[in-house]
């Protein structure tokens, strides 16, 4: 990939599922068959979904549409509600009434001018939470939490939630990583998943690791990969104990792709605690 995410298991199809944003394709692998298809796109997608439907959800740039991976056609049905020449849908998930969240990224990235949208039944709704660069969408095991992530202000922060009603309350900060980019910086938070035991794993961009944080943001663990740019995680396999991270090598600098050849592959490892199964979006 020039710029892989959005990992998305598939349970029903035993598939893994993601995009490539620089690349404008939706891409699903079966691990089992090892066959692999690809459906190009119209625009930068930021997210995938599965459709409670059938096929998938895809916010791009453009707006929201519905994919059919068995035809290949791609049906429109909700335009972006920002100007497209600075902002598209990035990171996402859906919560378990069906919902899906997804935020926006401000690409002069040097102001909070993103922010996180809530997906209902085709109705877009501005939450009013702004951030410059949305990622690490997800949601606890209970339902009552929703975390949010500002790489370019390498912040997450974990918001009230209200499942029956899709708000949000108060928000607490849940972690602040240093942003001093010396020899020893450790990244900046991307994409996230929230095992069954709760714990949430974000993958660190420019830090080349994973972090297994806590319900109250203590690093559980570290695991240290062959890139430097990893973006999202996902858990998947039979027993969701496989975990499946997404990478990016788009813009990175030539030293850096040579030294770490596997940039922007997908990578895989085994875990002890299985994920949770991603909710579909209800249409």
């Amino acid at each position: 990939m020039l710029l892989g995410e959005s990992p998305l298991w598939h349970p029903d199809e035993s598939s893994l599922y993601w995009i490539d944003i620089a690349g404008l394709a939706v891409h699903c692998f079966h691990p089992e068959h090892r066959t692999h298809r690809v459906w190009p796109l119209p625009s930068e997608p930021g997210c995938i979904a599965r459709n409670a439907k059938g096929g998938l959800v895809v916010a791009m740039r453009t707006g929201l549409a519905m994919l059919d991976t068995h035809s290949g056609v791609l049906t429109p049905f909700a335009d972006a509600p920002y100007d497209t020449s600075t902002v598209r849908f990035n990171d996402g998930h859906c919560d378990a009434a069906g919902r899906l969240w997804t935020g926006t990224l401000y690409d002069p990235r040097d102001r909070a001018a993103g922010s996180l949208f809530c997906i209902e039944r085709g109705r877009i709704r501005d939450t009013g939470k702004p951030v410059t660069v949305s990622n690490g969408v997800a949601f606890s095991c209970d339902n009552r939490t929703l975390y949010h992530a500002d790489t370019t202000a390498h912040r997450i922060t974990a918001y009230e939630f209200d499942l029956t009603t899709g708000e949000l309350g108060a928000g607490r900060l849940f972690r602040q990583f240093s942003m001093d980019r010396r020899e020893d910086y450790g990244g900046r938070p991307d994409g996230a998943a929230v095992d069954s035991e709760d714990a949430y794993w974000c993958a660190m961009y420019e830090g080349g690791r994973l972090l297994r944080l806590s319900s109250s943001g203590e690093v559980l663990r570290e695991v240290q990969l062959p890139v430097r740019c990893p973006t999202m995680v996902a858990f998947g396999g039979p027993d969701l104990r496989t975990l499946y991270v997404t990478t990016a090598r788009h813009n990175r600098p030539e030293a850096e792709r040579l030294k770490n050849p596997l940039s922007g592959c997908i990578l895989t490892m085994r875990v002890d605690v299985p994920g949770r199964i991603d909710p579909a979006y209800i249409p």
